[in-house]
């Protein structure tokens, strides 16, 4: 199923009514791919549209929370809106897909790797198995997390990976981290319950950068590992489409 509908057939959105004053709206079918990317494209959409009453999208995995003033819009008046308009858009679109590839280096060793041998050991492979199913996958970057942060899916793991038993209080900018089976990278310093596998020398998130990352959501990514001796030349870098390529990258 995809998330184009054909001409004069609407999406297949649920919108849901999240207190008085919200809608959890998603795409309702398909694949987990195509319900996020659906999602995604229906905040942005609402965003250029705004429609009467809007007040915020806060975007999510696979869903949005659209957040309105009661006393100008009710709920089924806006999930109307919210249909009618992202039946338009997708139409229009005609299901051609306009996001960036992004090839990202990771560093690999024990000092940025803390946590390596504990998801091998929980997935029942090898260290080397654990960043080849890593590099083979394209993940999808869903959503913007805390401070840009880029949460993405679907890395092809032979199981779901836990998070830490207990959250470190710092971790270091272009940590890339595993929970689940999704990935996402660390822009500056902070906490995190997710684990690391490796640090990318690269620049994700920099203010001051007009924008400040060149990757937003629907956006897709595949990891490279590269040596040690990469790192100097590659540091501080800011991530572009062609800041890293390999042959045969999408």
């Amino acid at each position: 199923m995809s998330t184009h509908p054909e001409p004069g057939q609407l999406p297949d959105i649920k919108a849901v009514p999240f207190g008085d004053s919200a809608l959890m709206v998603s795409v309702a079918s398909g694949t987990a791919e195509e319900r996020q990317a659906g999602s995604r494209r229906i905040r942005e959409i609402l965003l250029d549209v705004r429609p009467h009453g809007l007040q915020d999208v806060v975007a999510g995995v696979d869903s949005i929370l659209v957040e309105f003033d009661c006393l100008a819009v009710g709920h089924a008046q806006l999930a109307q809106t919210i249909r009618l308009a992202a039946a338009g858009r997708f139409q229009q679109e005609n299901g051609q897909a306009d996001g960036k590839h992004f090839v990202i280096p990771l560093v690999v060793n024990e000092a940025f790797a803390p946590d390596l041998p504990d998801v091998a050991a929980e997935l029942g492979i090898s260290q080397e198995a654990v960043l080849g199913h890593l590099e083979d996958s394209v993940l999808s970057i869903n959503l913007l997390a805390s401070a840009m942060a880029p949460m993405m899916g679907t890395v092809q793991f032979p199981g779901q990976v836990s998070r830490c038993r207990e959250p470190r209080t710092n971790v270091d900018p272009g940590s890339v981290m595993v929970a689940g089976t999704n990935a996402i990278i660390q822009p500056f310093p902070g906490p995190t319950g997710w684990k690391v596998i490796g640090r990318t020398p690269l620049t994700i998130c920099d203010i001051r950068e007009n924008p400040p990352t060149s990757y937003k959501p629907g956006d897709t990514v595949r990891f490279k590992v590269v040596p040690e001796s990469e790192w100097e030349r590659l540091e501080g870098h800011f991530l572009r489409t062609d800041s890293y390529t390999i042959e045969g990258a999408l």
